[in-house]
């Protein structure tokens, strides 16, 4: 009988290897996640744009049926409930003047600051705080403003 030496073979990953692989998931998550969370907040900034461009559009409307757009004390409420105070409207459209029962909220949770008569001249203006809700900043930390919306 030929008898041919045994190997040990046992299978699975050296220690070494499992180092290796996860230095190399490191890496890729470095250079992938910051790319990612800045299409997020892209995307949070486009969003906030289309929601001032709907407000605008129902602002319009509110003032096509009553010839004065909202002050800064009834706000974009008016835009979902008829105002009890200041100018009240005569023509105000049942249901309001958004699709949504309620004013929403920017994409990081807070409300929209709305002006009438606008700072810049204009009748009106809508504005997010951004990401840090702070006035100014930059990139994502920007405030967004109606005026400066192309």
């Amino acid at each position: 009988m030929d008898e041919t030496p045994r190997r040990n073979s046992r299978s699975g990953f050296t220690l070494i290897e499992l180092m290796v692989v996860i230095v190399i998931i490191g890496i890729l998550a470095a250079y992938v996640a910051p790319k990612f969370i800045k299409r997020t907040e892209d995307a949070k900034i486009n969003a906030t744009k289309a929601q001032i461009r709907s407000f605008e559009t129902g602002l319009k409307l509110f003032r096509l049926d009553n010839g004065f757009y909202p002050s800064t004390e009834q706000g974009l409420q008016s835009l979902v409930t008829a105002p009890t105070s200041g100018t009240i409207p005569q023509s105000y459209k049942q249901g309001g003047y958004l699709e949504s029962a309620e004013v929403p909220t920017d994409p990081w949770g807070r409300a929209y600051i709305y002006t009438s008569p606008g700072p810049q001249g204009f009748d009106y203006e809508i504005k997010s705080l951004g990401a840090d809700g702070l006035e100014g900043g930059e990139e994502e930390n920007a405030d967004i403003e109606s005026w400066k919306i192309q």
